[in-house]
């Protein structure tokens, strides 16, 4: 197994623990609202929340590019991506 698939398994099973140990009642203030909800409950709100904006921030982003790609009028356009002259006695 990989380290991270372990990692998330100890994770999940900390998580679950703790979770469980915690089912009493208390008063939460939520902006003017007054509640008396599970610690079992807003923790594993809290926990999915989580869980979502992980994923969310984690996942590989879209690049959208907009206009052309033209950088300036310096670019060779009869071999682009290639090295320029200055580039190849460098390296050479």
């Amino acid at each position: 197994m990989r380290i991270k698939t372990i990692v998330i398994i100890v994770i999940t099973i900390l998580l679950t623990v703790i979770i469980m140990q915690n089912t009493g009642s208390v008063p939460f203030t939520i902006l003017f609202a007054h509640l008396y909800l599970s610690k079992l409950f807003m923790l594993l709100l809290v926990a999915i929340v989580g869980f979502i904006l992980g994923w969310l921030m984690g996942r590989p982003k879209r690049v959208i590019r907009l206009g052309s790609d033209e950088i300036g009028t310096d670019i060779n356009k009869s071999s682009p991506g290639t090295l320029s002259d200055e580039d190849r006695d460098y390296i050479n």
